[in-house]
Protein backbone atom coordinates (compact mmCIF):
# COMPACT_ATOMS: atom_id res chain seq x y z
CA UNK A 1 0.00 0.00 0.00
CA UNK A 2 2.79 2.40 0.89
CA UNK A 3 4.38 2.41 -2.60
CA UNK A 4 0.70 2.97 -3.99
CA UNK A 5 0.20 6.08 -1.89
CA UNK A 6 3.88 7.18 -2.49
CA UNK A 7 3.67 7.26 -6.19
CA UNK A 8 1.04 9.90 -6.03
CA UNK A 9 3.15 11.83 -3.67
CA UNK A 10 0.80 10.38 -0.67
CA UNK A 11 1.15 9.05 2.75
CA UNK A 12 -1.31 6.32 4.41
CA UNK A 13 -1.81 9.03 6.81
CA UNK A 14 -2.64 11.65 3.83
CA UNK A 15 -4.45 9.34 1.92
CA UNK A 16 -6.47 8.57 4.92
CA UNK A 17 -7.57 12.26 5.32
CA UNK A 18 -7.90 13.15 1.64
CA UNK A 19 -10.33 9.43 0.80
CA UNK A 20 -12.50 10.42 3.81
CA UNK A 21 -12.79 13.93 1.99
CA UNK A 22 -14.15 12.61 -1.11
CA UNK A 23 -16.13 10.36 0.44
CA UNK A 24 -17.94 12.81 2.33
CA UNK A 25 -19.28 13.78 -1.13
CA UNK A 26 -19.67 17.31 -3.16
CA UNK A 27 -18.43 19.94 -1.68
CA UNK A 28 -15.89 17.19 -0.43
CA UNK A 29 -15.79 19.13 2.77
CA UNK A 30 -15.56 18.43 6.46
CA UNK A 31 -15.27 20.33 10.03
CA UNK A 32 -11.77 19.44 11.36
CA UNK A 33 -14.31 18.09 14.35
CA UNK A 34 -15.93 15.45 11.46
CA UNK A 35 -12.69 14.38 10.27
CA UNK A 36 -11.48 13.74 13.80
CA UNK A 37 -14.53 11.78 14.50
CA UNK A 38 -13.22 9.56 11.31
CA UNK A 39 -9.96 9.02 12.39
CA UNK A 40 -7.85 7.25 15.63
CA UNK A 41 -6.10 10.34 16.10
CA UNK A 42 -4.95 13.12 18.64
CA UNK A 43 -6.28 16.73 17.76
CA UNK A 44 -2.96 17.85 17.37
CA UNK A 45 -2.12 14.99 14.92
CA UNK A 46 -5.20 15.97 12.80
CA UNK A 47 -4.00 19.82 12.72
CA UNK A 48 -0.51 18.85 11.35
CA UNK A 49 -1.80 16.57 9.14
CA UNK A 50 -4.05 19.15 7.97
CA UNK A 51 -0.99 21.37 7.26
CA UNK A 52 1.08 19.27 5.81
CA UNK A 53 -2.08 18.71 3.18
CA UNK A 54 -2.69 22.51 2.66
CA UNK A 55 1.19 23.19 1.80
CA UNK A 56 1.15 20.44 -0.58
CA UNK A 57 -2.12 22.27 -2.10
CA UNK A 58 -4.11 19.39 -1.70
CA UNK A 59 -6.64 20.66 0.86
CA UNK A 60 -7.58 24.37 1.60
CA UNK A 61 -8.88 26.04 4.92
CA UNK A 62 -12.61 27.84 4.00
CA UNK A 63 -13.75 30.34 6.60
CA UNK A 64 -17.38 29.86 7.94
CA UNK A 65 -19.11 33.02 6.88
CA UNK A 66 -21.93 32.31 9.36
CA UNK A 67 -19.12 32.04 12.20
CA UNK A 68 -15.57 33.41 12.17
CA UNK A 69 -14.21 30.84 14.54
CA UNK A 70 -14.86 27.56 12.51
CA UNK A 71 -13.33 26.18 9.09
CA UNK A 72 -13.91 23.50 6.67
CA UNK A 73 -11.47 21.53 5.44
CA UNK A 74 -12.30 20.83 1.50
CA UNK A 75 -10.32 19.12 -0.94
CA UNK A 76 -8.30 21.40 -4.01
CA UNK A 77 -8.88 20.40 -7.57
CA UNK A 78 -5.17 19.03 -7.23
CA UNK A 79 -6.25 16.82 -4.24
CA UNK A 80 -9.47 15.68 -5.65
CA UNK A 81 -7.60 14.51 -8.59
CA UNK A 82 -4.27 13.05 -6.62
CA UNK A 83 -6.71 11.67 -4.80
CA UNK A 84 -9.42 9.62 -7.73
CA UNK A 85 -5.29 8.50 -9.05
CA UNK A 86 -4.61 7.08 -5.78
CA UNK A 87 -8.21 5.34 -5.32
CA UNK A 88 -7.94 3.83 -8.54
CA UNK A 89 -4.92 2.59 -7.85
CA UNK A 90 -5.32 1.22 -4.58
CA UNK A 91 -8.41 -0.59 -5.96
CA UNK A 92 -5.96 -1.85 -9.05
CA UNK A 93 -3.69 -3.09 -6.22
CA UNK A 94 -6.58 -5.06 -3.58
CA UNK A 95 -7.38 -6.74 -6.74
CA UNK A 96 -3.97 -8.20 -7.60
CA UNK A 97 -3.81 -9.43 -4.09
CA UNK A 98 -6.72 -11.44 -4.38
CA UNK A 99 -6.10 -12.17 -8.18
CA UNK A 100 -5.23 -15.78 -7.41
CA UNK A 101 -8.55 -16.58 -5.79
CA UNK A 102 -11.66 -17.74 -7.10
CA UNK A 103 -14.90 -15.53 -6.57
CA UNK A 104 -15.65 -17.94 -4.23
CA UNK A 105 -12.63 -17.83 -2.11
CA UNK A 106 -13.05 -14.17 -2.64
CA UNK A 107 -16.25 -13.67 -0.79
CA UNK A 108 -14.96 -16.64 1.85
CA UNK A 109 -11.88 -14.26 2.37
CA UNK A 110 -13.95 -10.89 2.86
CA UNK A 111 -16.70 -13.05 5.33
CA UNK A 112 -13.95 -14.18 7.30
CA UNK A 113 -12.10 -11.25 7.32
CA UNK A 114 -15.51 -9.37 8.26
CA UNK A 115 -15.57 -11.65 11.04
CA UNK A 116 -12.78 -11.24 12.17
CA UNK A 117 -12.59 -7.22 11.97
CA UNK A 118 -15.98 -7.37 14.11
CA UNK A 119 -14.19 -9.35 16.88
CA UNK A 120 -11.45 -6.82 17.38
Amino acid sequence: MGTTFSAHGLTGADFDVLATLLRSGKPHALSPNQLLATMMITSGTMTNRIDQLEKKGLVKRIQNPEDKRSVSIALTEKGQTITDKAVTAHVETQKQLVSALTEKEQASLNSLLKTYMISI
